[in-house]
């Protein structure tokens, strides 16, 4: 192999794995992926494909060595490979934010279209808890609460808020969190509360970088 064919051959490896980024959904798999382990259906039913779009997706992900999957049955369940993936995919929002000025007109729009949707920093978030003075809500799907949460973080998903609202405290105010900071589940909850009447925000990012950032997490059997 001569020098032409070395480079040939390592960025043709290297395009391959970023053709498999190159896909809004399968960006949104790796999103949810990052928060667990998932089964197919489940997958599916969260990015709103069909199983066989969704595992359509999930094999060119298999393919680049981005997730792997382990069999239950006739079940098969898909996990990313390690670490590394999910800080590839927050580094490429990290560089879309810097430079391109049509996501920052997307999420600025987002956000003044629904009034006094102000967040809480982690920071901030971490002084709050010392001094017990807020409710923090996990709204995501419960199998993701129950892969890891912020600790003494109460589960209660985004389609159960209405109807368990009453189990929430009413003198204390209500910070709510999902998988990050382009996920919606945590804003459509605050506005859930808000409408009900209670004090509510939204944590600024996910459990992800709340993970990553050193601060307090548990999963479910810790939390027993």
């Amino acid at each position: 192999m001569n020098g032409r064919e070395f480079k040939d051959s390592v960025f043709g490896l290297f395009a391959g794995m970023a053709q498999a980024f190159a896909s809004p959904k399968r960006l949104e798999l790796l999103d949810i992926l990052i928060q667990g382990e998932r089964d197919v259906e489940t997958l599916a039913a969260t990015a709103g494909l069909t199983v066989v779009n969704t595992s359509r997706h999930l094999q060119k992900l298999k393919q680049t060595r981005l997730v792997e999957t382990r069999r239950d049955g006739v079940r098969i369940f898909y996990r990313i490979a390690d670490a590394e993936v999910a800080n590839c995919w927050k580094n490429l929002q990290r560089l879309a934010e810097r430079r391109l000025s049509d996501l920052n007109n997307v999420v600025d729009k987002f956000f003044s279209d629904r009034e006094g949707l102000e967040p809480i920093s982690g920071e901030a978030l971490i002084g709050r808890l010392r001094r017990g003075d807020v409710t923090v809500v996990d709204v995501r799907p419960a199998e993701e609460y129950r892969s890891g949460h912020i600790r003494n973080a109460v589960s209660i998903p985004l389609a159960e808020l209405k109807r368990r609202l009453s189990r929430l405290p009413a003198d204390r105010e209500i910070v709510a969190y999902c998988r990050g900071p382009y996920c919606v589940l945590a804003v459509e909850a605050v506005d859930i509360l808000r409408r009900a009447g209670r004090k509510a925000c939204r944590l600024t990012d996910g459990f992800p970088e709340w993970k990553a950032a050193g601060r307090p997490i548990q999963s479910e059997k810790e939390a027993r």
